[in-house]
């Protein structure tokens, strides 16, 4: 049988700007990637977040970003390998602290948006990222886009890696996401996006934008919380996912 984990990036409300449909959505997938302040969270969030996640036996990842909540963490940003290093630091404390104070046990960490995919491509980014993580906890798994610098990075040093492939996102000749900018980026269909899916899980492949089938690994499966329809998308592809005979479980029990 196929096995495959359901992460989704929330614990992205701010003060009184409430985004996404956590709660509902964590009876749909297996992992968290929680937001730690600085493109999206708050320490309230943060707390609330990591209880529910707690309380639906979900596995916790830190969600860190650039510290940019105007842009949402999507903005590019030139920032050197040193204050990469730091702000992976920072993000993992300050979740840590929360997922402690709970008595959970974090479980990985998935950088967020543009450094997400500035890491996927620069090696000096991706090497202080899984450096970063490995001298916090080297027993963390890295998520990371599947077949990216950032999984390279993460397996040199030594941490565990999880390939990560997107349900609502198209892809591109070279294994990349469609940037957003990009009107064929999103997948709106929910149907299409569950047989996206298991074709990736089960076949290794994925039909880019271009036409041409990539070969591709896939341990996780991200799903967004804050794009229209989330909460369907994660039903949706919960249900087919078990008609396909594949199971769901959270990263760490088998990897």
């Amino acid at each position: 049988m196929h096995v495959i984990d359901i992460n989704c990036d929330m614990g992205e409300s701010f003060g009184a700007y409430s985004i996404g449909y956590d709660e509902e959505i964590l009876n749909y997938v297996t992992s968290a990637n929680i937001a730690c302040g600085f493109h999206a969270g708050d320490p309230a969030t943060m707390r609330k977040t990591v209880q529910l996640a707690l309380e639906k036996n979900v596995g916790i990842g830190v969600h860190p970003g650039f510290q940019d909540l105007v842009g949402f963490g999507r903005r590019e940003m030139k920032i050197s390998p040193q204050e990469t290093y730091d702000i992976i630091v920072y993000q993992i404390g300050a979740l840590y602290g929360f997922v402690r104070a709970e008595g959970g046990k974090l479980q990985h960490v998935k950088p967020h948006g543009a450094l997400y995919n500035m890491a996927a491509k620069d090696k000096a980014l991706s090497k202080a990222i899984a450096e970063a993580i490995y001298k916090i906890d080297p027993e963390l798994i890295l998520f990371g886009l599947a077949g990216s610098e950032l999984i390279e990075a993460g397996k040199k040093i030594g941490l565990r890696t999880a390939n990560e492939v997107f349900s609502d996102r198209t892809y591109q000749q070279d294994g990349s996401l469609t940037p957003r900018s990009h009107p064929n980026a999103l997948i709106i269909d929910s149907q299409e996006a569950d047989n996206q899916v298991i074709t990736m899980v089960k076949e290794e492949k994925v039909r880019t934008l271009q036409g041409m089938d990539l070969s591709i690994q896939a341990d996780t499966v991200c799903i967004h919380s804050d794009t229209k329809g989330a909460l369907e998308f994660a039903k949706s592809l919960s249900v087919s996912l078990k008609e396909a005979d594949i199971r769901l479980t959270k990263i760490s029990d088998y990897k």
